[in-house]
């Protein structure tokens, strides 16, 4: 470990690139401190190999409200510092997933798949109304996850702007006030204890009444409490990443685009490989994700005390260079593409079908209605989204 701390998250040199310190501490420090927003300090591990063994490692635990684990967030209603992120770890998670496996399907989400294209085809009508240039961002990145999660857990895509604060406020790091955060927690808890109450009321066919029903069913796979935070969870990660992704991966992909777009204009077979080496380069999360070592290990030859909180950076893994050939380069065909963009082990994100299901038409539908898209800026005047737990890109200004 080096003797600096360095403070983290680190800086990008544009929205779409990589820090430089990544590749360094691959090769030199694998194991590195770091200084968190709030001061504190943790261990950012780098390297792909130690990064999967630590997600599927049960040491490396989710419990990140210890007296002695490392502040993430500057509030302590961010999503890291709540007890409830600790819910579904522990001997219940296990139970957690299994239950949420068997409603969260492959099968549900490919039933999605002719209303999300459906709800594409509407917003790309919005963002050629608005005249050029137009933000994607905007017009179609943010919105098409939220009306799609909305409908998976029937809430009413009319609080779109509730939840897009709300969750930002959850995703906290250091851009909201203590005040702000704590009052979005409040607001967002007292919606969806009341969304719940209605579900079980009135059911309809969506997942949250479905998953109402087995609380009602009073067989002890899930209490009233796991349900709120279940939905909660669902309603921030479900739209908040893979609103943020849309973005990036069109932007990723417009930034060279004889070689990229263009290729794919031609060849919509590299639509599902391209989307998948899109989430592999994705550079732009503000953080990765921590853990909380229960007891004293060793990692890359590091020994490591209990009580320590580890970052585990998905992003650097991605870009080993002794797991991928050409690791800095975006190859379209890339098979196969074992990326940690949604994690590993046993709390792998539950939400990457729905994820990848939402890129990939996203993706497919533009290339149909909008081939001739651009980016209406050069790359490096694109804005990163700082201050919050998912990175992204504040505006995507296209024309086409």
């Amino acid at each position: 470990m080096t003797d600096t701390v360095p403070a983290y998250p680190f800086a990008r040199p544009t929205a779409l690139d990589p820090p430089a310190e990544w590749e360094r501490l691959r090769s030199e420090c694998p194991v590195s401190k770091v200084r968190m927003v709030t001061g504190d300090e943790a261990l950012l591990i780098t390297r792909y190999g130690d990064v999967r063994e630590l997600l599927s490692d049960p040491r490396f635990t989710h419990s990140l409200t210890e007296a002695d684990a490392a502040q993430i967030s500057t509030s302590e209603d961010g999503i890291f510092n709540r007890s409830e992120a600790t819910m579904t770890a522990g001997p219940g998670h296990q139970r957690w997933r299994r239950m949420m496996n068997k409603s969260f399907t492959v099968k549900r989400v490919n039933a999605m798949r002719p209303r999300i294209t459906e709800i594409a085809n509407k917003l790309i009508d919005d963002l050629i109304a608005g005249g050029q240039p137009g933000d994607l961002q905007a017009t179609l990145g943010f919105p098409l996850p939220v009306f799609v999660i909305c409908e998976l857990l029937g809430v009413d895509p009319n609080y779109r702007d509730k939840f897009s604060h709300w969750s930002d406020a959850m995703l906290n790091l250091d851009r909201f006030s203590q005040a702000e955060t704590a009052k979005a927690a409040m607001e967002f808890q007292e919606f969806m204890v009341q969304h719940v109450l209605d579900k079980r009321a009135e059911p309809g066919d969506d997942l949250l009444s479905e998953l109402a029903a087995i609380v009602d069913s009073q067989d002890g796979r899930m209490t009233e409490a796991e349900l709120v935070y279940t939905a909660q969870g669902l309603l921030v990660a479900g739209h908040e990443t893979t609103a943020n992704m849309i973005g990036k991966m069109v932007s990723m992909l417009l930034a060279d685009r004889a070689n990229r777009w263009e290729r794919l204009v031609a060849d919509r077979s590299l639509i599902n490989p391209a989307v998948e080496e899109a989430l592999r380069l994705d550079a732009s999360s503000s953080i990765d994700l921590p853990r909380y070592i229960s007891e004293d290990i060793e990692i890359a030859g590091c020994p490591i005390k209990a009580g320590t909180t580890v970052m585990a950076s998905l992003s650097s893994g991605n870009r080993d260079e002794t797991v991928y050939e050409d690791a800095a380069e975006m190859r379209l065909d890339r098979v196969p593409n074992p990326h940690l963009a949604f994690g590993a082990g046993p709390h792998s994100c539950l939400g990457q079908a729905l994820a990848r299901t939402e890129l990939q038409v996203t993706l497919a539908v533009l290339l149909d209605r909008l081939p001739t898209l651009d980016l209406a800026v050069e790359v490096p005047e694109l804005r990163r989204r700082t201050g919050l737990i998912v990175g992204g890109i504040e505006e995507v200004p296209v024309r086409w």
